[in-house]
């Protein structure tokens, strides 16, 4: 088994095995939770391109070291740039994140992502695009953009807009964190194995010669079982998540999330309402907007309208919530961000529209995808 790597200032960041057919990547920084920074990204693109190409590798297998796969990108490097005054090396970032997640959402070997740990954010753009993510008891999942001031990116427009009713909703505007048997229930995850059973798992997979999914998914199978959701699942509140989040505005979304408190006394309703009263006013706004459309819309569609969406909030001509939301969550780490405007109220159709159309700057365009023959590659959840 040959093992190669990405040299980044001396960090491995990226690391590869060849065995027979497969190609295992491995993220390799574990004391940042694998968050995934530009020459990740790049050295991703690079890896998945070559191993496209060339015809003895048969399928991908994507984990990561330690404790996470991965906790998202790494917003405060981005951050950091766009505070020295250069918004367009934010947004040079994130349209090389979304290219790799196009990359993975049309790749025509199958990729089994091991979420054996944290999957925040980019995290689940690096996996839930591929064909078969793999659960355990330790995984924990979420996109808290709407906490941080930004939106769940990386394609989620597409993927949460495709969970069960309105799940999609409800998770992608709190921020709610899922495990290993949730996510395999709402169809983030496709399998779940419990941890112990990984590298068994792995040795089978190492010895596949071919790209046949049903092959690869009889494999994993071998290895897999139904775990129970616990009594306290969100995914037993569906009927509530369905009437509340189906909503046509977030004003509407809250008050009726605030009747059904009336009704009955719920920890579960009364934490949700406290999650969307403590988020960005405008991330809420774009968020739903943005999930909305992705109802209707191809991957590649979802991924130029969000990289649209980006560069708005990157130029902050309209909120600087994503860098309030960094500073209070991220980098001071007092937890208490003062968004701006404050309220939903304070913010208008027209001022969601600007966030939906291109940015007036004669050097920027639109995302430009690659062109590709493997779309879409299936249903990514059970509509």
């Amino acid at each position: 088994m040959a093992q190669s790597s990405s040299n980044n200032g001396g960090t491995d960041q990226v690391l590869m095995e060849e065995r027979a057919s497969v190609r295992t990547i491995i993220l390799n920084r574990p004391k940042q939770l694998n968050a995934l920074s530009f020459p990740m990204i790049s050295r991703l693109l690079e890896l998945f391109h070559a191993s496209e190409g060339d015809s003895n590798v048969k399928m991908i297998i994507l984990k990561g070291n330690g404790r996470a796969f991965c906790a998202g990108g790494d917003v405060t490097a981005v951050v950091h740039n766009v505070r020295q005054g250069n918004w367009k090396l934010g947004a040079d970032y994130f349209r090389e994140e979304f290219t790799l997640n196009y990359l993975m959402a049309t790749y025509s070997k199958p990729q089994v992502s091991i979420l054996n740990g944290i999957v925040m954010g980019g995290g689940l753009g690096a996996s839930v695009h591929g064909r078969f993510r793999v659960a355990t008891e330790k995984s924990v999942c979420a996109m808290p953009e709407t906490a941080l001031g930004l939106f769940p990116d990386v394609g989620a427009s597409y993927f949460y807009s495709r969970l069960p009713g309105f799940f999609g909703e409800y998770a992608g505007l709190t921020g709610a964190r899922f495990d290993g048997a949730e996510m395999l229930a709402c169809g983030l995850a496709t399998h779940f194995v419990p941890s112990e059973r990984l590298p068994f798992l792995e040795q089978a997979l190492g010895k596949v010669n071919t790209s046949d999914p049903d092959v690869i998914s009889t494999i994993i199978s071998r290895f897999s079982n139904i775990p129970k959701l616990k009594a306290e699942s969100p995914y037993h509140k569906m009927k509530i998540i369905d009437r509340c989040f189906s909503r046509r505005t977030i004003e509407e979304i809250i008050s009726s999330l605030e009747n059904e408190a009336l009704n009955k006394k719920d920890d579960w309703i009364s934490s949700t309402i406290q999650s969307l009263k403590k988020a960005s006013p405008t991330s809420l706004k774009i968020s739903l907007r943005s999930i909305r459309e992705g109802r209707l819309q191809s991957v590649g569609s979802c991924l130029v309208r969000e990289y649209r969406m980006v560069c708005h909030v990157l130029r902050g001509e309209f909120s600087k919530d994503f860098f309030e939301g960094c500073r209070a969550l991220l980098i001071d780490k007092d937890k208490n961000p003062k968004w701006e405007p404050s309220r939903l109220e304070l913010i208008s159709d027209d001022d969601v529209d600007r966030y939906f159309s291109k940015i007036d700057d004669e050097d920027w365009e639109d995302l430009k995808l690659p062109p590709r023959s493997n779309l879409p590659p299936y249903a990514i959840a059970k509509l």
